[in-house]
């Protein structure tokens, strides 16, 4: 990692990147949210090859954002590790401490738990703000807020709300446990090879 940020200060730095050196955190959010995309569709397929590099563009948004936080005295990319290292030890207390889990359900559910104590910002409803509306739907109905059905589905389809009918679909995805997201994303992708 000290070689990326090496790499991320002498492209900030005097005689650097003009683009490099004119970003903001704000300037590069469209970029963290299309390598987040790009990783998560490369590990939906597969490739070992496209997965590291994937995941490499990932890692250079946290160097990019530690560098120009590092440069305005507000944090280094060690205050980044450490967060994520302290949060991983606190969340796994059926590992680093005297507490059990011996589900990966359990485990969830701990993390959550532990998750709604630290105060993350949540909507009414108890789910991260931050969340794709695909992804909020499928959380809701698991917590069995106004789940979905096959009933409601076909009753939402024959009345053209397509709303209500995605709203169903969503629902049968949470039923079965499985992420509609990810589901769609592979689809998606699925298309884009058939041509």
């Amino acid at each position: 990692m000290e070689r990326l940020l090496e790499v991320m200060r002498r492209l900030r730095g005097p005689g650097g990147c003009p683009w490099d050196r004119a970003q903001t955190h704000e300037s590069l959010v469209p970029y963290l949210l299309e390598e987040a995309s790009e990783a998560a569709d490369a590990l939906l397929e597969g490739n070992p090859q496209e997965m590291a590099e994937e995941l490499g563009d990932v890692l250079l948004q946290v160097a990019f954002h530690s560098v120009i936080a590092e440069e305005e005295g507000r944090f280094t990319y060690g205050d980044v590790e450490r967060a994520i290292v302290e949060k991983l030890i606190r969340r796994h207390p059926h590992v680093f401490g005297e507490a059990e889990a011996r589900t990966p359900e359990e485990v969830k559910a701990r993390w959550e738990d532990l998750k709604a104590k630290e105060g993350k910002k949540e909507d009414p409803c108890g789910l991260l703000k931050g969340l794709p509306t695909l992804l909020r739907a499928y959380e809701l109905q698991r917590k069995g807020i106004d789940p979905g059905s096959e009933e409601g589905l076909r009753k939402a389809l024959e009345e053209g709300d397509l709303e209500e009918a995605l709203w169903h679909l969503v629902g049968l995805f949470a039923a079965k446990g499985m992420d509609p997201e990810s589901a769609l994303r592979k689809r998606s992708l699925k298309a884009c090879r058939q041509g």
